[in-house]
C-alpha cells in the first residue's frame, strides 16, 4: 500500500502536523458519486457544436490545505518574489473573497500585494465554471496527470479538482469530461491509465453523471498526447492502442490529442505505419497546435492547408475532428523564451483561428486554455496591474479588459455553431 508523509509548510489552513496519506484512503474520501444540484444547460449528449477549454487545475498556494506549497507558481523553492515566478500571465482574483486569495511578495501598481488562487478550493474551481456559463462556453476537458499518481499527494489533489470541476459544471449547466495526460508517463504504465478509470467509473459514477459529456451516444474519454516525436515520452505505439481499445471495449468514445503532423507523419510526429490504424480507432482526432503558428496568416494557412486535408481524412475514417485554438503564447518566466513569444494582438491572432476552422469545415472547438497562466494561453480573466521585477516579466492585455478572452470565446463559440459566419469581424 502506497503512503508518503506530508512536510508541507505549517499554517492554519493547512495540516497541523505531518500526516501519512495512504492511496486506499485517498480514493474511499475522494471518489465518491455526485450527490448535489444538477442544472440543464448545454446538451451533452454529442461534443459536436461544443467549444470547449482546457481546465488544467495544477495550482495549489500555502494554506490552501493541500500542503504542497505554491505548486505550480514558482521556479524554485526561494519564495513567491520577483525572479521565481514561472508563469507569465497573472491572474486577476479581485473578484475571490479573501479565503481564497494568497499574497505575494509582487506588487501592484498601487502598492498593494499582488495575489493567486489555489485549484484546491472548491469555491474557486465551481467560480471558474460560472464564468464558462456567463460567457457562453460550454464546458472544460478536466486534465488528468496519471504519471503523478503513485504520490497520494498528487492523486488527492487531482481527484479533488476533478470532483470540484464535476460541481461547477453541474451547478451550471455546463458540460465536462476527462482527459488523460500521458505526459511523463513510463514504459509499461499504461495500465495505470485503464486502473484509473475504472475507479472513476465503479466509485465516482462518473459516466453516469448528469453533466459527463457523451458522444455518439457514449461517455466521451480524451487521451492526449499519443504519436508524437518528442523523446520525452518512453510509453509505445503499441501501449496507447491497448488503452483506446479498452476505452472502447468500456462503452466510451475516445478522443485522441495528437501531433500537428500526425496526418503527414513529419515533425512533432512519429514516423509509423502503425500510427494512423490505432488513431483510426478512435472517435475524434484533436491535433496539437499551440505555438505551431503564430499570425492569422499562419491560422489561415493552417486551415487551409493542414485542417481541411486533415478532415477529409478524418470523414473517410468516420472520426470527428476538433481543431485546437490558442490565445497567445509566452513562458518567458518559466524557460526563458522571448516575452510575449507569439503576441495575441489585442484578439485577432485568437479571433483568425475560429475563422480558420470554421473555414475548413470544423464543428467543433478546443480552446487551450482556460487557465493555462504558465506558459500565456489562458484565456480566463487576467490583469496586467502587476509589476514585474528580478527577471519576471508578465504579458500584458495591451489594453484589453480582463474579461477580453472570454467574451472572444463565448462569440467564437457562437461562430462553430453556425450563429456567426466565418467572415464575422473581431468583435469590439
Amino acid at each position: 500500500m502506497l503512503a508518503v508523509l506530508i512536510l508541507g509548510r505549517a499554517s492554519a489552513a493547512d495540516t497541523a502536523s505531518p500526516v501519512t496519506l495512504k492511496r486506499d484512503d485517498v480514493l474511499a474520501e475522494t471518489l465518491r458519486p455526485y450527490a448535489g444540484p444538477s442544472v440543464h444547460g448545454v446538451d451533452v449528449s454529442t461534443l459536436t457544436g461544443k467549444t470547449m477549454c482546457g481546465y488544467q487545475g495544477w495550482f495549489n498556494t500555502e494554506g490552501d490545505g493541500m500542503g504542497r506549497g505554491f505548486r505550480h507558481w514558482l521556479k524554485g523553492g526561494g519564495g513567491f518574489v520577483p525572479g521565481n515566478a514561472k508563469f507569465d500571465l497573472w491572474p486577476d482574483v479581485s473578484e475571490f473573497p479573501p479565503e481564497e486569495r494568497a499574497a505575494t511578495k509582487f506588487k501592484h501598481r498601487d502598492g498593494r500585494a499582488a495575489e493567486v488562487f489555489s485549484s484546491f478550493r472548491r469555491e474557486t474551481v465551481v467560480r471558474h465554471f460560472q464564468w464558462m456559463r456567463e460567457y457562453g462556453i460550454d464546458g472544460a476537458f478536466v486534465q488528468r496527470f496519471v504519471a503523478e499518481h503513485r504520490d497520494p499527494r498528487a492523486l488527492q489533489h487531482n481527484n479533488t479538482v476533478l470532483a470540484h470541476c464535476r460541481e461547477g459544471a453541474n451547478r451550471n449547466g455546463r458540460a465536462y469530461a476527462v482527459m488523460y495526460d500521458l505526459s511523463g508517463l513510463g514504459a509499461g504504465r499504461m495500465g495505470e491509465v485503464m486502473d484509473d478509470w475504472r475507479e472513476l467509473r465503479t466509485r465516482m459514477r462518473i459516466a453516469d453523471d448528469p453533466a459527463y459529456e457523451r458522444h455518439r451516444g457514449k461517455p466521451l474519454v480524451a487521451v492526449w498526447g499519443m504519436g508524437f516525436s518528442d523523446k520525452g515520452r518512453a510509453y509505445t505505439l503499441g501501449e496507447c492502442r491497448k488503452l483506446v481499445e479498452f476505452l472502447k471495449r468500456d462503452g466510451c468514445s475516445v478522443l485522441l490529442g495528437v501531433p500537428a503532423f500526425w496526418r503527414q507523419q513529419t515533425g512533432d510526429a512519429i514516423s509509423d505505419p502503425a500510427l494512423h490504424d490505432v488513431l483510426a480507432l478512435a472517435d475524434i482526432l484533436s491535433p496539437w497546435a499551440v505555438s505551431r503558428v503564430r499570425s492569422p496568416e499562419d491560422a489561415a494557412k493552417q486551415g487551409e492547408q493542414l485542417w481541411k486535408p486533415d478532415i477529409a481524412w478524418c470523414s473517410q475514417h468516420h472520426v470527428d475532428f476538433l481543431p485546437v485554438l490558442f490565445p497567445g503564447f509566452s513562458w518567458h518566466n518559466m524557460h526563458g523564451g522571448p516575452p510575449d513569444q507569439i503576441p495575441r494582438r489585442k484578439g485577432a491572432f485568437f479571433w483568425s483561428q475560429f475563422q480558420a476552422a470554421k473555414r475548413a469545415g470544423a464543428t467543433m472547438a478546443y480552446v487551450a486554455m482556460f487557465d493555462e497562466v504558465d506558459e500565456g494561453t489562458a484565456i480566463f480573466k487576467c490583469t496586467d496591474d502587476v509589476t514585474g521585477g528580478g527577471g519576471s516579466e508578465f504579458v500584458t492585455l495591451e489594453g484589453e479588459p480582463g474579461d477580453r478572452y472570454l467574451r472572444l470565446a463565448g462569440a467564437g463559440a457562437k461562430m462553430i455553431r453556425g450563429e456567426l459566419p466565418a467572415d464575422a469581424p473581431l468583435p469590439k
